[in-house]
């Protein structure tokens, strides 16, 4: 029988629940922030991107 990896199993829990903290904070953030138009609020890859705006890492 082979024996089960643990410490992959916290590191994939740790990374979902960063991921989810992450979700959160960009909710949060979102809420925060006044009403803008929606042109000059996101900028030129859309809502679902994250990162660096400029496309530079």
């Amino acid at each position: 029988m082979a024996k089960p990896n643990f410490q992959f199993e916290k590191r994939q829990r740790e990374l979902a629940k960063k991921r989810k903290q992450e979700e959160k904070r960009l909710r949060k953030q979102g809420k925060s922030r006044p009403q803008l138009p929606e042109s000059a609020d996101q900028p030129a890859g859309g809502p679902g991107e994250t990162g660096n705006a400029s496309g530079t890492t």
